[in-house]
């Protein structure tokens, strides 16, 4: 089969697009014929300086396509049908495997592309929100890059559950594609003055519940924008920013900070009936995925370079 490999990590230019054995359908596994694959964060972040658990390495951890063989064990999965799939590596192929247990069964009639995208952002943004977030609907919640994926996936579900939702982004034009997803108001988060901007929004009284997926100087931000007792949620660290969080922080507002990774929950059966919710939920178009370009799978390079351009709005998806 194809795939997009590296045999180290650095920039896009590392990805080459090359003849790999087909993955072994293992214990507990299925084989999924790949259509649509979503580029995440942590694919960009593992091609610039994860660990490469092979070599040559194929990355990616999520994907949507029709399954071709079930492995030993596997009684709710059958050859044929069309899943959507997370798995610790080797979405960036004509082929992927991974455990049964972290598929999702795609709706008759819903679109693969989308629905390839929804596991890992979706779910994320409903657990930061709700399971960890503790959001309830008469609160205001501020989305941190509001124009990724996971930010145009808590827009939405923020919005469902009647909370003011701010949003920020780089620029205005991307906050002005964030508006009918359910944004209330959006702030460019690339100049200064930011958090007082948020801060005036609410009558100075700060919001009740940050999700922020950037990190670094902006997490600093994020719980100045906190009102008394607030909530901030971290979610990985998009914005590549190493500089460290100051706790001391917290302490004058009696804030609270939550790290959240979907990872640690996903074989949960929690977890996995958010997902399939969310799932059931974009196929019937009660929630929507913005899927900004699609690239061929030959051109891993480009599509991963333009995801870090910070152009899109929503996913940026390969098709094999």
């Amino acid at each position: 089969m194809k795939a997009a490999v590296y045999y180290e990590t650095g920039g896009p230019e590392v990805l080459r697009y090359e003849d790999v054995p087909d993955p072994e359908c293992f214990p507990g596994a299925v084989v999924i014929d790949v259509a649509a694959i979503s580029i995440e964060g942590g694919d960009t972040l593992n091609r610039a300086g994860g660990e490469m658990a092979t070599t040559p390495h194929v990355v990616g951890y999520q994907c949507a396509g029709t399954i071709v063989e079930v492995g030993e064990g596997v009684e709710d999965r059958h050859v044929g049908q069309q899943v959507v799939a997370t798995m610790l590596w080797g979405s960036h192929a004509e082929r992927a495997a991974t455990f049964a247990g972290v598929t999702w069964p795609v709706p008759d009639g819903a679109d693969l592309t989308k629905v390839a995208c929804v596991p890992v952002a979706f779910g994320t943004a409903h657990d930061c929100l709700f399971e960890f977030g503790h959001l309830v609907g008469d609160q205001t919640v501020l989305i941190q890059a509001g124009a990724g994926g996971v930010g145009v996936a808590a827009i939405q579900l923020a919005a469902r559950a009647g909370a003011t939702v701010f949003a920020t982004a780089s620029s205005p034009e991307r906050l002005d594609r964030l508006m009918p997803l359910g944004m209330d108001r959006g702030f460019d988060y690339s100049h200064e003055g930011w958090v007082d901007e948020v801060r005036e929004a609410t009558g100075g009284q700060g919001v009740d519940l940050v999700v922020d997926s950037v990190g670094g100087r902006i997490l600093s931000g994020s719980v100045q924008c906190l009102k008394y007792r607030g909530r901030c949620v971290t979610v990985g660290n998009a914005g590549r920013d190493a500089q460290p969080f100051d706790v001391s922080l917290l302490g004058a507002g009696n804030h609270s900070l939550t790290g959240v990774f979907l990872g640690a929950e996903v074989f949960t059966p929690r977890a996995h009936q958010m997902i399939g919710g969310l799932i059931d939920d974009v196929a019937a178009g009660r929630l929507e995925v913005l899927v900004d370009r699609t690239f061929p799978l030959a051109e891993a390079a480009a599509a991963h370079a333009y995801v870090e351009s910070r152009q899109a709005v929503g996913r940026v998806v390969l098709v094999p």
